[in-house]
């Protein structure tokens, strides 16, 4: 029976059986930036870094990875800070250790140390605090409705639903383009929904959409030639009259926009990170961006639970989304740009090094061609990076 695609992206995905919920994930369909080169997590790792040191390195760090897939993202994170897969526990129930002080009279590992002044034999007086280091504060946290995979860290937390009162960061890594969301058609009397029968995929046309999308679609996805035409429906005699479709696809983003919302108001303190492929307003693609991966290859979107279905982000509308809730600006830009601006820029080792140590030109030579394909603006390099942060300064949070 057809029905809207919001509805039946949702059971496909989510559902029972869904192709998110079963199997060994989404990893075998297809390809992230997690999963193309390590320099992906240890540019977050230098992200999170930032985060911690602008929240003034608390007793614990949150970092909540939504739309963890199998935790391949928090498995390299934890192998890129040097975490132990068992949990850290001190003679208090929890987790985290107990710290010496609190968060505010803490200094840094550097201005811990004592200077030469200070290392005297016999001295006496109070010993500089030391900063717990990040890898005894930090907390990780998958959130994903699938089962918890029977080989994950027990250091990670497996959760289905985004935890509140987060002080940290939270991840969304290609999670946008997989919330469920609906597709209107233009028609003779206004936009409609797209409806899809979930065997098939074969699409009919629907109602015509609410008023709540309807305001979605005039603010955020503009008709080519600036408006949409509307004509009469009424036949002789006043009999109503099937409304004519012009073609005009577009992917109603209101439900991405409240996710993400969502997702930010759970922060207390911190910043939360998309990266997602999408668009902006002034161009939006005229017939969609609808697909569906399996066995990583490009397929249908049949939305029976055999495939990913997933569709372009419009970023400009979730940030916009999410700057309310937070209260505070937000910053957008390419992953080529964040990936240089945080040191890995993919550029070739001098040739000279070829010369004088050609073992560790190859092996530079390999490293830089993984980072390629994350800065690739055709590839990867173009997924977006909408950085929101909440309760901090934006200039903290920029790596330059």
């Amino acid at each position: 029976m057809p029905m809207r695609w919001r509805d039946a992206m949702d059971r496909a995905l989510y559902g029972p059986g869904g192709f998110f919920v079963a199997g060994a994930g989404p990893a075998g369909h297809f390809r992230t930036s997690v999963h193309a080169s390590p320099a992906f997590a240890r540019a977050l790792l230098r992200v999170v870094e930032h985060v911690d040191a602008a929240l003034g390195r608390p007793s614990r760090l949150d970092v909540v990875d939504v739309g963890a897939g199998r935790g391949e993202l928090l498995r390299a994170l934890m192998e890129t800070l040097g975490v132990s897969g068992e949990p850290t526990r001190s003679g208090r129930s929890g987790l985290i250790p107990p710290r010496a002080g609190s968060p505010e009279t803490l200094t840094s590992t550097a201005a811990g140390r004592p200077s030469p002044s200070t290392q005297v034999s016999g001295s006496v007086g109070p010993s500089p605090a030391v900063a717990v280091p990040l890898a005894e504060r930090v907390r990780f946290t998958a959130v994903e409705l699938a089962p918890r995979p029977a080989d994950l860290p027990q250091r990670i937390a497996w959760v289905h639903e985004i935890p509140s009162r987060i002080t940290g960061v939270l991840l969304a890594t290609e999670w946008l383009d997989n919330v469920p969301l609906d597709i209107a058609v233009s028609a003779s009397d206004g936009w409609r929904y797209l409806l899809v029968d979930p065997t098939t995929g074969e699409e009919s046309v629907g109602d015509p959409v609410g008023p709540e999308d309807a305001a979605w679609l005039e603010t955020w996805w503009p008709v080519p030639g600036g408006h949409l035409a509307v004509e009469p429906t009424a036949g002789t005699g006043g009999a109503s009259q099937t409304p004519t479709v012009t073609g005009v696809r577009a992917e109603i983003g209101r439900s991405r926009d409240e996710a993400w919302a969502d997702a930010v108001g759970r922060l207390d303190r911190g910043l939360a990170l998309a990266v997602d492929y999408g668009h902006l307003r002034d161009g939006r693609p005229v017939d969609g961006t609808l697909t569906g991966y399996r066995g990583g290859r490009q397929v249908p979107p049949v939305p029976d639970g055999s495939c990913d279905v997933t569709a372009h982000v419009a970023m400009d509308s979730v940030a916009s989304a999410g700057a309310r809730v937070a209260g505070c600006a937000y910053a957008l830009g390419s992953q080529r740009e964040a990936m240089r601006a945080l040191g890995a820029d993919g550029g070739r080792p001098p040739l000279s090094l070829a010369a004088s140590d050609p073992a560790g030109y190859v092996r530079a030579l390999a490293a830089a061609s993984l980072v390629a394909e994350l800065t690739d603006p055709a590839g990867l390099g173009g997924h977006w990076w909408l950085r929101q942060p909440v309760g901090v300064a934006v200039d903290a949070l920029v790596a330059r």
